[in-house]
């Protein structure tokens, strides 16, 4: 299954915050796109259904990477969805949060 996913979306897939910190700061894309996600998307997606099949809480770190690394906090997916509708789908707060903060923050600086 590694080869499946470019290596982004690897270390999305299994939340590995380091790794993927590792590849944006070598030049990876934050805004990837693979199949039908963007980076951003893929990472809320697996958080929040990582959170409902092992029944922990949710995580964030993932997301918080991505978004420190320049993600598009507003991208939509091939499939049009914005990373805001996955949160919203996994009632997943501490994303909601983080995207809100950024998309206000590129809100600000526009002024």
């Amino acid at each position: 299954m590694s080869d499946y996913w470019t290596p982004a979306h690897h270390a999305v897939e299994h939340e590995d915050a380091e790794a993927l910190a590792r590849l944006l700061a070598h030049g990876s894309d934050p805004n990837e796109v693979f199949s039908n996600m963007t980076l951003l998307t893929h990472a809320i997606d697996v958080e929040g259904d990582g959170s409902l099949q092992s029944g922990q809480p949710l995580t964030v770190h993932t997301t918080a990477v991505l978004l420190a690394f320049g993600a598009d906090p507003e991208l939509a997916d091939p499939d049009g969805r914005i990373p805001m509708d996955i949160a919203n789908h996994y009632g997943h707060d501490l994303a909601a949060k983080l995207l809100w903060a950024h998309i206000s923050g590129r809100a600000a600086g526009n002024r």
